[in-house]
């Protein structure tokens, strides 16, 4: 239904609060922004706040983001389009120009609004806590023998490190504060309990460790929850992946680790056995697999190789699987003076 404007008296379909379009758009204000707007950002980690959590952007983005926050519209019209124009002035202080597309009724119209963005040094919740040496868990990596051989501390600090990483891909809140080496195995620090209640499970799991868990109250929080430190062991057993060792009466290599026990190669036949979790203790290392000795080999058949016993040069004849693709050296285990191949 056309209408007249009481402005002006023109005839016309689009009417607002009784004005024209030209009529009520002169000089009317449509956007407006503060003065300034400030923006946190992480000194340590460069994450930006927004909408009460930092996150990772570009400095551009998180510039724009905050000026379009701030930008306001008169009430019978609503901003349908937005383009952000920066211009730094120093490090910290950004002139910020919108652009905007404004809709009243049908009618679309330009805006433009300007403001200030402040830059703000700050320091996030997780840097704090990261800088302050925070931790909820320890994680004790012990071995049932005197000292934990440098080999096996570096594999299972880098499961342990590889597991963090991982998990804060998706929770920035996972970390490992610190690791100290202690007598007996290491000590490693962590953010979270539930990182070490996980990594207390999968090291157990991976080989058939011994585990074990105690708490302390160490206060509260401001709302009177009460806070705990949780600490976590691992006592590794003495055999590893490789290792010669004897289960009953017999030698065998170990094979495999795995949460629900292990399997054992036989060093006669080859042939494989499967040990049950509750077993595992019962494996009694011989040889570490560090310990193995390596032989020339001379010459080589189906099921047979010859070498060259390393401690007095005599030939010696080792059965190896039928399958084994032999190389120029072996690896293998005397038991009792009697030479047993070791598959690598």
């Amino acid at each position: 239904m056309n209408g007249f404007c009481v402005e002006c008296g023109i005839n016309t379909n689009q009417l607002v609060n009784g004005l024209c379009m030209e009529c009520f758009l002169k000089d009317r204000t449509l956007v407006s922004l503060p003065d300034h707007v400030d923006l946190s950002v992480c000194t340590s980690c460069g994450q930006f706040l927004w909408h009460g959590e930092y996150q990772s952007m570009a400095s551009e983005k998180a510039i724009a983001l905050a000026a379009k926050s701030a930008l306001t519209c008169i009430r019978e019209g609503k901003v349908v389009k937005v383009n952000a124009v920066i211009e730094p002035r120093d490090n910290y202080n950004y002139a910020v120009t919108l652009q905007c597309k404004v809709a009243i009724s049908d009618f679309e119209t330009d805006a433009v609004a300007s403001t200030i963005v402040r830059i703000k040094n700050t320091v996030c919740k997780i840097c704090s806590r990261r800088t302050g040496n925070y931790y909820e868990a320890i994680l004790q990596v012990r071995t049932s023998e005197k000292t934990l051989s440098p080999a096996l501390q570096d594999e299972v600090l880098k499961k342990i490190e590889d597991f963090v990483d991982y998990t804060a891909t998706t929770n920035p809140n996972a970390f490992i504060t610190k690791m100290e080496i202690v007598p007996g195995g290491v000590d490693v620090y962590l953010s979270m309990i539930a990182l070490g209640r996980e990594l207390v499970k999968l090291l157990g799991d991976q080989y058939c460790a011994e585990t074990d868990e105690s708490s302390k109250l160490v206060g509260q929080t401001r709302d009177g929850i009460e806070m705990y430190r949780v600490s976590y062991l691992v006592r590794l057993p003495e055999f590893h992946l490789g290792d010669i060792v004897r289960y009953g009466k017999k030698y065998y290599q170990l094979i495999r680790i795995s949460n629900s026990g292990g399997k054992l190669r036989s060093l006669t036949n080859f042939q494989e056995t499967p040990v049950r979790r509750a077993n595992m203790p019962e494996l009694k290392v011989y040889l570490k697999s560090s310990e193995l000795e390596v032989a020339d080999v001379i010459s080589k058949s189906y099921g047979e190789v010859q070498i060259m016993d390393p401690t007095n040069y005599s030939m010696k004849d080792l059965l190896v699987p039928k399958d084994a693709d032999i190389g120029e050296t072996v690896k293998f285990a005397r038991i009792d003076g009697i030479l047993y191949y070791v598959p690598q």
